[in-house]
């Protein structure tokens, strides 16, 4: 064997589990294969402080490019600061930390086939394991139906303090188009924010130019003027209907699907790093560590996680089903004026029954009318809108 576990693709899923493995089996040998020529600086990826357990703040720590005591968020009719802190991970960290933990990575490495025990690659290579788990990100098919949230952010360097003393998570102040848009801002340092243009729309289709266009315009507005140090872009899945058994049930063979190639993520947000956390500590915890064993716990996870995610998938059904486009964001404004408590437990996967009565009781957030063709979830599965 070339390794006690591989992991196809370099991205966060992939690594978070390297990292969780490493930390319970100090020799076990694990290989990352990434078709990236070497680490870059093109993802971010951020979570809310109550979102993760205080040994994984300690253990990505290093990673962090952005560590704020709380955050805030901006609607035309409602703003409020809000008490939970807000972390952001950049990439380049995040592979300093694999590194500094003795995981080899083979980069340039174009992956033809993974099997249940095996790698290989185009150029012939082959390598094998007791354990492989596929990462390369998300893969369309019949088992998931989603929406997208879309974006693009431009980091500058400001020619003089930008004045933003916290993240601000959603700007929605700014007209609303394709969908629900909002400003997303992340105040690095003094001088250095990143500003990305976001979208929850009905299709994927991605103008780079344009949202580049649109943050830019946001900073000016602001009055801030500097330098681009960095540009960054993403679609991520909003899910609006899943089968996770069905999904299983195609994957029973083969290397293990993880992170967003297997829906693994938060259905309304896109955030993935939480829930990605916990299949970490549950890939590292399981014995014997073979494709097979994380497979059956995996499985089982993911399962019960979707069969939990139903409330919110609803949630998304009212808003990409139920709601014009430019009025979506009202949805949210209404969210956001609810107990903080209820707002933290939302976003770490962790809602209450009486949080959910609580989220659509009093005033509905559309019209009921509109509401009743978005209870059911199987429609959608069976390709009927």
């Amino acid at each position: 064997m070339n390794a006690d576990i591989i992991l196809g693709g370099g991205g966060l899923a992939s690594s978070l589990i390297a990292l969780a493995v490493r930390a319970v089996r100090p020799k076990a040998r694990i290989l990352i294969l990434d078709r990236a020529a070497g680490p870059s600086d093109s993802h971010t990826w951020s979570f809310h402080g109550p979102d993760i357990a205080p040994e994984w703040h300690v253990r990505l720590g290093p990673a962090l490019v952005g560590n704020w005591p709380d955050q805030e968020v901006r609607f035309p009719a409602h703003a409020r600061r809000l008490r939970a802190g807000y972390s952001s991970m950049g990439s380049e960290g995040l592979a300093r930390l694999r590194d500094k933990a003795g995981i080899e990575t083979l980069w340039s490495s174009e992956i033809a086939t993974l099997g249940r025990d095996r790698a290989v690659l185009r150029d012939g290579t082959e390598l094998t394991a007791p354990a492989i788990l596929d990462g390369r990100g998300a893969q369309p098919g019949p088992h998931l139906v989603t929406g997208f949230q879309k974006f693009v952010g431009i980091e500058i360097e400001c020619d003089a303090p930008h004045g933003i003393p916290r993240p601000v998570i959603m700007d929605a102040t700014v007209p609303q188009q394709d969908g629900y848009r909002f400003i997303y801002v992340l105040p690095f340092t003094p001088t250095r924010v990143l500003i990305e243009d976001t979208r929850y729309s009905d299709g994927a289709g991605l103008s780079d130019n344009e949202l580049a266009a649109e943050a830019m315009d946001y900073a000016a507005s602001r009055g801030w003027r500097g330098q681009e140090v960095r540009r960054e872009r993403g679609i991520l899945p909003i899910a609006l209907a899943q089968d996770a058994a069905g999904f299983w049930n195609d994957h029973a063979d083969g290397p293990v699907p993880i992170g967003l190639r297997a829906g693994l993520f938060h259905p309304v947000t896109g955030y993935s790093l939480p829930v990605a956390v916990q299949v970490a500590d549950l890939i590292a915890d399981t014995q014997p560590m073979t494709t097979e064993a994380i497979r059956a716990r995996l499985r089982s996870f993911a399962q019960r996680r979707a069969r939990e995610d139903r409330f919110l998938r609803l949630l998304n059904r009212m808003l990409f089903r139920g709601c014009p486009g430019p009025e979506r964001y009202r949805l949210l404004e209404r969210f956001y004026r609810l107990p903080e408590p209820l707002i933290e437990r939302f976003y770490a996967g962790r809602l209450t029954w009486a949080d959910r009565a609580r989220i659509v009781t009093g005033k509905p957030p559309i019209p009921i009318r509109a509401a009743l063709p978005c209870l059911p979830e199987a429609p959608l599965l069976k390709g009927e809108t």
